[in-house]
């Protein structure tokens, strides 16, 4: 749930090229739901309420370009959570919040990892505390 359907359809759109498929308006116009497309992803989401309360979410979204959407996020209001770095279970990885305080986790495939590597490379960080 978000205050402002239009402002998140606005940023999505802005931010990950996302593409509107469904905006319900209510008889004054205002926006009660909305769907976009991100890539071969939809998200939903509806407009807070006395009932049901606007609340942060949390979203990991596949892009062709974690550099490039984590810039284009910042210079549009987002704040940094974490900065764009390749990690070892083969994604380049980045995060950050919109004015809605919901979190945008984006990754960028950037090479096959086995499931033997990626444990390894956890019980690395599970030692190194």
């Amino acid at each position: 749930m978000v205050d402002s359907i239009e402002n998140q359809t606005e940023f999505l759109k802005t931010i990950f090229s996302a593409t509107v498929k469904e905006a319900l308006k209510t008889p004054d116009g205002t926006t009660q739901h909305g769907e976009v497309s991100i890539g071969d992803t939809v998200i939903m989401m509806g407009r807070g309420s006395k009932n049901f309360p606007s609340q942060p979410s949390m979203n990991y979204v596949f892009v062709h370009d974690a550099d490039e959407i984590y810039r284009r996020a910042l210079s549009h209001g987002a704040t940094t959570v974490l900065e764009p770095a390749d990690r070892f279970y083969g994604v380049r990885e980045a995060g950050f919040k919109d004015f809605h305080g919901n979190t945008w986790w984006i990754a960028q495939p950037i090479k096959d990892v086995s499931l033997e590597e990626m444990e390894k490379g956890f019980a690395e960080i599970e030692r190194s505390g």
